[in-house]
C-alpha cells in the first residue's frame, strides 16, 4: 500500500477552547485507526489559549537594548526571553532559546505569523505530548504528531519536526541490525516522527491555511507517547 499524505483544507479559524479533534473529525470523517494525523503547533496553541497580547508585555532593559540594535520588536524579544529556560545564542539579530520542554529553536518558539491581529503572538503548548494524546483520543485515530517549523544547524532552510507525539514510536532503532549487503548498522537511529512531520509539511503550506495533514499507508510501531525522546541528552550532546 503506497504512503499517501493529504492536507486537510476547510478548517475554521481556531479559537481558545475549541475542540480540535471535533473540528478535524467534521472535516475528515474518513480518519480511522490506521491514520496518522499531523497537526500544526499553531492551531494547538490557539485552541489551548497559548496566545499572548503583546500590548500587555513590558519589555526588560535587556530586551529593549537588544531589539533596538537589530530592529526587532522588544515585546517579542521579552516574550522569547520569558519562554526560554536557557539562552543558547543571542547575537547578529538571532535569538536561539531552549524552551521549558528542552526544544532549541528560534525565539524559543514564540511566533506571530498566522495569528489574527497586529498585537498577538503564540507560544508553544505547555505539554505538546499531552496535546497530541488528547487529539488522538478524540479522533480515535492511529497516531497524532504535533509539528512545528525549526531551523537546523549546518543546513539552510526550515523543516517541520515533531514536538508532540501520541500513538507512535518517535524513533526507529536500527542499531544491531544489518543493511541489505549484510553489514551491521552501529549508529542508525531514525527519527521517524520528524520524518513524518517533515513529509506532512509538503502539503501544509503556511500561506494556504492548511494546518492538518493525514498520512495513510505508512507502517509504524506504537504506542510511543513522547516527542521528548527526540531531544539529545546533554551528556551526549557535543555542542553544548
Amino acid at each position: 500500500m503506497p504512503v499517501r499524505i493529504v492536507g486537510l483544507a476547510g478548517l475554521p479559524e481556531v479559537k481558545a477552547g475549541d475542540d480540535l479533534a471535533a473540528l478535524i473529525r467534521a472535516a475528515a470523517p474518513e480518519v480511522d485507526s490506521r491514520t496518522i494525523v499531523v497537526v500544526a503547533q499553531k492551531i494547538v496553541s490557539k485552541a489551548e489559549g497559548a496566545v499572548v497580547d503583546l500590548r500587555k508585555i513590558v519589555p526588560s532593559p535587556r530586551a529593549i537594548d537588544w531589539a533596538a540594535r537589530y530592529g526587532k520588536d522588544a515585546r517579542l524579544i521579552e516574550l522569547a526571553l520569558r519562554e526560554s529556560r536557557r539562552i543558547v545564542r543571542m547575537e547578529r539579530g538571532v535569538l536561539i532559546g531552549e524552551t521549558r520542554h528542552g526544544f532549541i529553536t528560534a525565539h524559543a518558539g514564540v511566533d506571530f505569523s498566522n495569528v489574527p491581529g497586529d498585537h498577538f503572538a503564540t507560544t508553544l503548548p505547555l505539554d505538546p505530548d499531552a496535546s497530541a494524546a488528547g487529539i488522538r483520543a478524540g479522533l480515535r485515530c492511529g497516531a497524532v504528531i504535533v509539528s512545528d517549523t525549526f531551523g537546523r544547524p549546518w543546513r539552510e532552510g526550515l523543516v517541520n519536526v515533531a514536538i508532540g507525539v501520541a500513538g507512535l514510536e518517535p524513533l526507529a532503532d536500527l542499531r544491531r541490525t544489518r543493511d541489505w549487503t549484510g553489514k551491521p548498522l552501529q549508529s542508525t537511529l531514525l527519527a521517524t516522527a520528524d520524518e513524518l512531520a517533515a513529509a506532512a509539511g509538503l502539503v501544509m503550506p503556511k500561506a494556504a491555511g492548511i494546518p492538518v495533514a493525514m498520512i495513510t499507508g505508512f507502517d509504524w510501531t506504537g504506542p510511543g507517547d513522547s516527542a521528548r525522546r527526540l531531544i539529545r541528552p546533554p551528556e551526549t550532546d557535543l555542542f553544548r
